[in-house]
């Protein structure tokens, strides 16, 4: 079982294993040799077999060592980069072997139904030319003497074969697998290379004197290591390369060893871009490393600026399980629907994917390079400054909105434009919001803010192309362009530090109590000074201040009743651990990774919402944290984590006596189908197995324990009809308690769960049971809905929706109002039901749910984060018993200044990690010196 070790410093590998060899004395494992041409250069990793029978003490005994950073297991990368049918890392519930992947790119036949409606014009050029390059208008600057010359273009791919005819500059080719060969067997990493550099006059590349350096990482199984990666990203930063195109990418943003050394590649002054993810039309799909910050995301378009319908959609879901809001991803997008690239030996194809709108964009990269002279390219252009110009050169398409489309299509001529006349700066992107302006700022546009809701967040990208590191030099300051702006209150939270290039500004919008009548817009902007090191040859620091642009429209305070909150707090997604599907239907994608979001897989089910007249706002923290005064209904749909007994209580309370609504939708859980779930994960040679179900129904039981509600341990499959409304429960629970006096319907179901007798008579002809599934309730001076399925609300794998479904229940929880079709006679509990034979869901015993839990283990008790209600950031929350007592004030180690708290988080890129990345380009420093001497 190979293990990366990695280290606080670079070495030459022979001195790494003799301290290794020092520090260990226990000889159950073995250095592992790397024959590749990064060991001409000091590394910061080794790669080592240790015997599983030994793993935890070695393991352990690595950690201790003093120069040792980590430890961590060379998981393996692998995709179908050429399938006609594209596939994931799951096929018919089984993983695939490999690393966590996205496929990336596809062939497509020419008659495919989003080619049918080319516009004329664009089919006649296309027709004609056959290339891309000439929608960018990139023969204008080849007029000018601009092809990518002297422009380092590293591609990590398959390879390309030697002397390939279309390729003017192959400078050179280097092999990172475990086979003896350089060249390209499958086609992907010549086609990508081609979209880049190809002098074929079928298939143009942008940069055909770009100088191509191929990075073999992938074998002809399309299977890579962590460790092959680390390697070929060092030998890049050794060999000063200056653009890198890598067109792979998944939905695991833990992998440090990976993640990290992408901050690495970045922070010396390497610009990446990667394809933003095949996984579309779904929302949440953003893949890695692309929705990193530092990285061109890109995303793919049609010939009419189409969004495609592969592209993945952002928002980035790094900062949901921190209380914060997602990043606007992609940055950019470009063509990426039946594009012309070089085949393995001679002439050309098309392809389709975002792995191929990436290479689109780095030649577009290589070509803007090339318009600055060598000797000034890198004290100008850095990965900063070259979004900067891609994002601000980029032109908005109609209808997408910005987590569709980033910034827009790429325009390489305004890109142009901007660089010709770059001075090193600091700015924000987006570098607006406009409530006006829909659907691009969707969700915001969607919502108009008002007194007494939760925070809005509004989570920007700081861009700094003044340096790799740099810092805001004082507080965010809102600035109003009228009197009606004081009705506004900004607090803001920010980067400690800005590294490598790139931080975020998050701004908490709340519209103070005075305006609550308020009807109108507000209008004004934020500013940020940012500041970075000098330049080389200069003295002074470097200065800028950053303008974010708002127009955000404000109405009056919404009634009660049309108030929804949205519990975000107590979902989980993946990673860091195993989540799985809501939908055991499905097959191909086991994992729960798009991020349970309003505005993320249930984000048709917002647009509904407010369709039919409600104002839904999103809970990140405890229920201590929420006045239920000023809400209609609590909405809990398909909830993982536990909760705080001071959260039952409280809800308890204010169901009881402060008339809160809540409408709970359940999903399956059962632990014997949970461990038949499980899986043999060759990366980390270890068994997977689910940590939850669905929902996590025990702890959903705690919770309504005082209302005499509890979801049972079916998993049950099937079409059923109210009032001729057809719905699909799609392995969902049954409800086994309800209190008497409620209204209870029941479908016949059959369990498809492991612990069932009725599984092992699928086949004999047995009737179905009728399974208790939706039950409604009066209590106390509150109404309480219970469901037990919410695929029907997730956009991401549902059959049918019960939107329908949803409204009436919304009418009961929040208005009182009992439709006939859900409050008949016939439903009505005479006494309260127990379902006999029936067993609660009970916890698993084997798992530390701590581990994945932000309750569980928690000794503190529930704290009020960064999106509740100013007055209690950082306490406890409202008083469980009278939510209107006094209100505490800010925590102490804030400051308040001018009404505007400044929050700086140590969520992000701590500071530590700069002082890592500084010490990383010291070390590289050093390592030219040493090669000059030589």
């Amino acid at each position: 079982q190979n293990h990366i070790i990695r280290f606080f410093q670079y070495k030459e590998a022979r001195d790494l294993k003799e301290y290794l060899e020092r520090g260990v004395e226990s000889r159950e494992w073995k250095w592992i040799e790397r024959p590749n041409p990064a060991m001409r250069f000091p590394t910061d990793f080794a790669l080592v077999a240790i015997n599983d029978c030994f793993k935890g003490s070695l393991v352990a005994e690595f950690r201790k060592l003093e120069f040792v950073k980590d430890v961590s297991l060379d998981l393996s990368y692998r995709r179908d980069v050429l399938a006609d049918n594209v596939k994931g890392a799951f096929v018919d519930g089984q993983k695939r072997p490999g690393k966590i992947f996205s496929s990336m790119s596809f062939a497509e036949t020419p008659n495919h139904s989003e080619m049918a409606n080319f516009s004329s014009i664009k089919r006649n050029l296309m027709l004609q030319r056959s290339q891309v390059t000439s929608l960018f208008g990139a023969d204008a600057l080849w007029a000018k003497g601009y092809t990518g010359a002297k422009v380092k273009m590293a591609i990590f791919d398959t390879g390309i074969r030697e002397n390939h005819p279309h390729f003017r500059n192959i400078k050179e080719r280097t092999n990172w697998t475990n086979e003896d060969t350089l060249n390209d067997n499958l086609g992907h990493g010549t086609f990508v290379a081609g979209v880049i550099a190809s002098q074929d006059s079928e298939c143009l590349g942008f940069a055909p004197d770009a100088e191509i350096y191929a990075f073999r990482v992938f074998t002809d199984a399309q299977v890579s290591y962590t460790s092959w990666f680390l390697d070929a990203f060092n030998y890049a930063i050794a060999t000063m390369m200056d653009v890198l195109n890598l067109s792979i990418g998944g939905p695991d943003y833990l992998d440090l060893p990976f993640v990290e050394k992408i901050w690495e590649i970045t922070a010396n002054n390497i610009i990446m871009v990667s394809a933003i993810g095949n996984d579309g039309p779904l929302y949440g799909t953003l893949n890695n490393p692309a929705d990193q910050s530092d990285v061109i995301g890109v995303g793919g378009i049609d010939y009419n600026d189409h969004i495609a319908s592969f592209s993945s959609r952002g928002m980035s879901t790094w900062e949901i399980p921190h209380g914060y809001y997602g990043r606007v991803k992609p940055d950019i997008v470009a063509y990426g629907r039946e594009i012309m690239g070089s085949k393995i030996s001679e002439g050309c194809k098309s392809l389709s994917g975002t792995s191929v709108a990436s290479p689109v964009v780095a030649g577009i990269v290589c070509l803007l390079l090339s318009v600055l002279p060598e000797d000034r390219r890198k004290d100008i252009l850095n990965p900063a400054s070259m979004k900067q110009a891609l994002v601000e050169g980029s032109s908005k398409l109609s209808g997408p909105n910005m987590y569709e489309q980033g910034a827009g299509r790429v325009d390489l001529l305004e890109s142009f434009e901007i660089l010709k006349s770059y001075d090193p700066r600091a700015s924000v992107f987006p570098s607006s919001l406009d409530y006006a302006d829909c659907p691009y700022s969707w969700p915001f546009c969607r919502q108009p803010l008002y007194a007494g809701a939760m925070p809005v967040i509004f989570n920007v990208t700081i861009l700094n192309g003044m340096g790799a590191i740099g810092y805001v030099e004082s507080p965010p300051t809102w600035n109003s362009f009228g009197a009606e702006g004081d009705l506004l209150s900004i607090r803001f939270t920010y980067s400690d530090v800005i590294w490598p290039w790139t931080g975020y500004l998050a701004l908490h919008m709340q519209i103070k109590e005075e305006g609550a009548h308020f009807f109108g817009d507000i209008e004004g902007n934020v500013t940020v000074d940012v500041y970075s090191p000098p330049g080389r040859g200069e003295k002074s620091p470097r200065r800028s201040t950053c303008v974010l642009n708002l127009k955000l429209k404000v109405v009056p305070t919404p009634e009660r009743k049309k108030r929804i909150l949205w519990d975000q707090f107590h979902n989980i997604k993946y990673p860091p651990g195993y989540i799985p599907r809501d939908s055991l239907d499905v097959r191909n994608d086991i994992l729960d990774w798009h991020g349970d979001h309003l505005h993320t897989n249930f984000h048709i089910m917002f647009n509904m919402l407010r369709d039919a007249g409600y104002h839904v706002e999103t809970l990140g923290s405890p229920f201590t944290c929420f006045d239920a005064s000023n809400y209609g209904t609590l909405l809990l749909v398909d909830l993982e984590e536990e909760y705080f007994p001071e959260e039952i209580e409280k809800l308890r309370r204010d169901v009881v006596d402060r008339g809160l609504g809540i409408a709970v939708f359940a999903d399956w859980y059962n632990v014997d189908s949970m461990m038949k779930m499980k899986f043999f994960d060759d990366n980390t040679r270890s068994w997977w197995t689910p940590v939850t179900g669905g929902a996590n129904v025990p702890a959903l039981n705690d919770l309504l324990a005082p209302f005499g509600i509890a979801f049972g341990d079916k998993i049950l499959n099937g079409d059923f009809i109210i009032n001729g409304e057809q719905s699909r429960y799609a392995s969902g629970t049954d409800i086994v308690k309800f209190p008497e006096g409620g209204f209870v319907h029941k479908f016949p179901f059959l369990d498809s769960s492991e612990s069932r007798p009725s599984r092992k008579l699928l086949s004999s002809g047995m009737s179905k049971d009728d399974s208790p599934i939706l039950g409604l309730v009066q209590f106390g001076s509150g109404r309480i809905a219970a469901y037990g399925d919410s695929n029907c609300l997730d956009s991401s794998h549902m059959v049918t929706n019960c939107y329908w479904l949803l409204k009436k229940i919304l009418d009961f929880t929040a208005k009182d109002v009992k439709d006939p079709v859900l409050f008949p006679e016939s439903a009505k509990q005479e006494r309260a039901l127990r379902v006999e034979g029936n067993r609660l869901a009970s916890r698993r015993t084997d798992v530390d749910f701590s581990a994945y839990s932000a309750v569980s283990g928690n000794k503190g008790g529930p704290t009020c984060g960064n999106d509740a209600r100013f007055e209690v950031w950082g306490r406890k929350g409202y008083d469980s018993a009278n939510a209107t007592s006094s209100t505490p004030k800010p925590p102490d180690d804030r400051d308040d200044v001018g009404g505007e708290l400044v929050g700086r988080s140590h969520w992000a890129i701590p500071a530590l990690l700069a002082s890592l990345g500084l010490m990383l380009l010291w070390s590289f420093w050093r390592m030219q010196r040493r090669r000059r001497r030589k």
